[in-house]
């Protein structure tokens, strides 16, 4: 299964608006290690590592790199990784960064941004990624009951330049609703995977599809270990999808992923070279009818 000849082509391609991308994508928050949320991953990825880290996922075929400006250590920044290592960006490629938390130099937590300050932040992605606009910005909800002055604020900036096109983040259907009526979305961002499936319950993921958006999960892999490294250890089930395939849990999680519509993009990230060889062959797996039923049961309800 794996193989250093598969490409993210492999997995299929989907739009973000009217930039055409592979549905295998890369996410860099795992370059910084940012430590978020108390992840026990905090050293920071060597700074030559990272940038034939991305170099190598791009030769691989990733167009779609996911990113923001609160991605950062005290020794790293995932913008300026991607800056260094992919400046003069290659025509085909999409970089999504998202707006709305904040941190301090030092790394604190701040308080989510006000409509007013977004242009602020939106202005240190065009600095650090070295853009005259940014591709696309997802507005990351941080638990507001409306998005609709957040969201309008984006709108704005999209209407001056700044932005091609816009999407949204860690939200519900309702929030997808009230910002379509402003502006198009072409992709939600959410916590999803095999065993973590909301978006199916409260049918956000159907409704995506619906309107030809792009749903984007995060914590594919990792799942409830969210920003730390994913487990190694994996229920029978999924252990015995993988050993048919001779593919590693990981990649049948990736996979599983991709088979829950065309329309579902993966952004899995990684600060090592082999395992990015392994997310992106990840793409050509495709699991049976048979291998799908094993996996079903393999979810908790909740958030």
């Amino acid at each position: 299964m794996i193989s250093e000849t598969t490409t993210a082509a492999a997995a299929g391609t989907w739009k973000l608006g009217d930039r055409e991308v592979n549905r295998l994508g890369f996410g860099t928050m795992r370059l910084t290690g940012n430590g978020m949320r108390g992840s026990t991953d905090d050293a920071p990825t060597d700074r030559d590592l990272a940038v034939r880290v991305l170099r190598r996922a791009v030769e691989l075929g990733v167009n779609h790199i996911d990113t923001a400006a609160f991605y950062f250590s005290p020794l790293r920044s995932a913008n300026e990784l991607i800056n260094r290592a992919l400046a003069p960006y290659p025509d085909d490629l999409v970089i999504v960064t998202k707006v709305g938390p904040g941190r301090d130099p030092s790394g604190e937590w701040l308080a989510s941004a006000t409509p007013e300050q977004l242009r602020g932040q939106v202005e240190e992605n065009l600095r650090q990624l070295g853009r005259d606009h940014l591709d696309v910005v997802n507005l990351r909800r941080m638990d507001q009951d409306s998005i609709a002055e957040h969201f309008g604020a984006l709108a704005e900036l999209r209407d001056a330049g700044l932005i091609r096109h816009l999407g949204i983040s860690s939200v519900k259907p309702e929030h997808l609703a009230e910002a379509q009526a402003i502006a198009p979305v072409v992709c939600v961002q959410n916590w999803y995977g095999l065993d973590h499936r909301l978006a199916d319950a409260n049918g956000l993921l159907d409704s995506c599809g619906e309107q030809g958006i792009a749903f984007v999960p995060y914590f594919a892999i990792s799942g409830d270990r969210r920003e730390a490294s994913a487990s190694d250890t994996h229920d029978d089930e999924l252990l015995a999808v993988a050993r048919a395939h001779g593919a590693t849990p990981a990649q049948v999680r990736l996979a599983w992923t991709l088979h829950r519509g065309p329309h579902v993009l993966a952004i899995p990230g990684t600060r090592d070279p082999d395992h990015l060889i392994e997310n992106v062959a990840a793409g050509a797996l495709r699991l049976s009818q048979d291998d799908l039923a094993r996996l079903q049961p393999l979810h908790r309800s909740g958030v």
